[in-house]
């Protein structure tokens, strides 16, 4: 033990070390808990601001082309295929 230092600013300074230890293990676990806990409760019961989502995907969706329409498009990616 150093001269300069008395008894009780070691126990003082051990017992804000364990203080310090226990605060930071308890804000851990609180965390870490309330974080379970919450993804629980956003599991039951969703966000209540959106709405219900689908858990299929939709069918594929299609639309036939015009013969006016298919040639346009032709045309379409022509100019856009020459500008490169």
């Amino acid at each position: 033990m150093p001269e300069h230092v008395s008894v009780y600013q070691l126990l003082g300074m051990t017992l804000l070390v364990l203080v310090a230890v226990a605060w930071a293990l308890g804000l851990a676990y609180m965390l870490r808990r309330g974080r379970h806990e919450a993804a629980l409760w956003r599991v039951a019961h969703g966000l209540p601001a959106l709405p219900h989502q689908r858990q299929a995907a939709p069918g594929h969706e299609s639309v036939e082309l015009t013969a006016a329409e298919e040639h346009a498009f032709a045309g379409l990616v022509r100019q856009l295929g020459s500008g490169r």
